[in-house]
Formats: C-alpha cells, sequence, structure tokens
C-alpha cells in the first residue's frame, strides 16, 4: 500500500471538486472493499476522500417511492419498516449478503461499487483486461467456476458480487450522480456496464461524480422472493440468485419483474422471462417454460457449464417460492 493523502470535507461540491482535481483518487466511506483492494495493490489512490460526514444518510418516501442516500447503511436499509413493508425483496438480498458485520459498515453507494471478486482480478501478478487493460483474461481458460455465462465478451468474464443490486434491478432502480457541473440520474442497468471491449470499467461513474442517492419506484407487487445458491450458507457470494417481484390478481400474473446475480458483470435482467409470463397462470407448467427461456444465450467457459442448469433450477424455485407454490 503506497502513502496517500486523507481528507474530509463537509459538502458534496467540496468533495466533488477533490476528486475532480486529483487524478488518482478515490471516495471512501466503509470501506470493505476499497481498503482490500489498496492492500492487495489492485487500487493505489494517492488521495482517498472520506465522505462519511456528507448528509447522504437519509432513507424517505412518499407515493411516487423510496429515496435511499447513498451512505444508508447496508444494515439500516435492510431492517427500516419502510423497505421491509413495501419493498421487501431488498431486504431479503441485503440480508443475504455478506456478513452482519459488514453490513453495518457498508454502504449503499458502495455496494454498487464494489469491484468483482475475480481471484484474477485480485492477483497483480496475474494478467487480467479489467486492472491492466490489454494485459488478457486468465479466467478464459483458467479457474472460472465463479465466472458469467451471460453478456461476456473475449476481453472479460467477471461478474459483478452484489446481492442488493439483483434486487435494485428487479425493482426498476435509478442512480442519482452528483458532478462537478451538473447531475443526473441513470437507471441502474444504465450505470452497472457488461465488459464490451473496455472491461475496466465497471459503470457509467465519470471523473468526479458521486452518487448520491438511489431511488426505487412505488410499486403494486404482492409476491417476492429472493434466492441465493452459494457454497456456503453464510458470508459467500453467490454462485446463482434469483430476485422475483409479481403483481397478481387471483391466480392471474398482471406484472413481473426478474433478475439474476452471479451469472453476469452486471444484474441480468429476464426481460423475455417477463414478456412471456405477463397474463399466464402461476403454475409449475408455465414456470418451467419460463425457467427454459431463463436461459436461452447462457454459454459457459468450462468449470461454470454447471450454472446453466443451476440458473434453470433457480428461476424455476424463486418462481414457485413467491407464488407460494
Amino acid at each position: 500500500m503506497i502513502n496517500f493523502e486523507y481528507i474530509k470535507p463537509n459538502s458534496i461540491k467540496a468533495a466533488v471538486e477533490a476528486h475532480t482535481k486529483e487524478k488518482s483518487a478515490s471516495f471512501i466511506a466503509g470501506g470493505t472493499n476499497l481498503v482490500d483492494l489498496m492492500k492487495k495493490g489492485v487500487e493505489s489512490p494517492t488521495r482517498l476522500i472520506d465522505i462519511n460526514g456528507l448528509p447522504l444518510k437519509q432513507i424517505s418516501s412518499d407515493n411516487e417511492g423510496i429515496r435511499i442516500g447513498a451512505l444508508s447503511l447496508n444494515s439500516d436499509l435492510a431492517e427500516h419498516e419502510t423497505v421491509k413493508e413495501k419493498y421487501p425483496l431488498l431486504s431479503m438480498a441485503l440480508l443475504a449478503g455478506a456478513s452482519p458485520q459488514l453490513r453495518n459498515m457498508a454502504t449503499v453507494g458502495g455496494n454498487i461499487l464494489q469491484r468483482t471478486r475475480c481471484l484474477y482480478f485480485y492477483d497483480a501478478t496475474l494478467p487480467c483486461n479489467k486492472r491492466n487493460p490489454g494485459s488478457g483474461c486468465a479466467a478464459i481458460g483458467g479457474y472460472n467456476r465463479m465466472h458469467a455465462i451471460f453478456g461476456t465478451s473475449n476481453q472479460c468474464i467477471a461478474v459483478h458480487p452484489s446481492d442488493m443490486c439483483v434486487a435494485l434491478s428487479a425493482l426498476d432502480a435509478s442512480v442519482t450522480l452528483n458532478g462537478a457541473k451538473t447531475n443526473r440520474t441513470l437507471t441502474l442497468q444504465q450505470f452497472l456496464r457488461l465488459p464490451g471491449d473496455e472491461p475496466e470499467l465497471d459503470n457509467q461513474l465519470q471523473k468526479g461524480e458521486l452518487i448520491t442517492e438511489v431511488s426505487v419506484p412505488s410499486n403494486d407487487f404482492n409476491k417476492y422472493h429472493y434466492i441465493k445458491i452459494r457454497d456456503r450458507a453464510s458470508y459467500a457470494f453467490a454462485l446463482v440468485s434469483v430476485a422475483v417481484a409479481m403483481q397478481t390478481n387471483g391466480k392471474t400474473i398482471q406484472k413481473i419483474q426478474l433478475a439474476m446475480g452471479g451469472v453476469a458483470h452486471q444484474p441480468w435482467r429476464l426481460t423475455a422471462v417477463e414478456k412471456m409470463l405477463v397474463g399466464k397462470q402461476m403454475n409449475r407448467e408455465n414456470f418451467e417454460i419460463a425457467a427454459t427461456l431463463a436461459m436461452e444465450g447462457a454459454r459457459g467457459f468450462g468449470q461454470n457449464n454447471f450454472k446453466i442448469k443451476m440458473g434453470k433450477a433457480a428461476v424455476l424455485e424463486a418462481l414457485l417460492k413467491a407464488a407460494g407454490i
């Protein structure tokens, strides 16, 4: 770990300016990911900008939806009464992630921005296009059991590690970015990128921009489920996860939104499945067809081929559990 400057600004404007003026600067809040990356030499910021003093911890709601400050702790959000009552899918996903100790430190903004846990990305002695563009992807043809089966490129097959983001994707969340000159809002799906030819870019965040808020629109979903398949029951990243939110009338599906985790560089929305299930009855037959459709286009890389079968089973199980079947 190199020497670095540490500052703690008292306003969003000051924080953004401090980031803009230093070529190698990083914002830090809980530090549950960044500190690990610094210890490994994967990231070496010359300036750390501590944003914990900024007024970004609020959680508020109205008829339009819920607005979540970027510095809200994962633990606080998971246990928030409005979240548990009106957005239970988000609470389920948060409680499935990490450990209680980490959830007590990790922030919502940091959760979105966390980087892949690909072992080649974390080992500075091995080739990784995400860490060192143009060096190659050691996971392709290497140990790739945890890696992506959707949205891959010949540059990168890493996955996004967040559970929270899978639920936020299924709930059509958006993120607000404050910059030095302008602010903008993107849907989470727009914000998080697929690797393409620039795997070093995880998202659309630009120099000098700071995530300040996450918004989730109000909805009439009445059935939810979040399933996470992992190697051990606690503190393990998903091999495959599925978030389901349904609005039903009797046994008829009026609206449904699904996203998968552990299978792509961003949460993977199952839009074809959503369209197929609208107007259908909640039953095993329709859900089995949906689960098969969900895996169309999936491609394994050897050691992660099992994810295709596992993904189908996970989608089916999540739908059945959400429907109470």
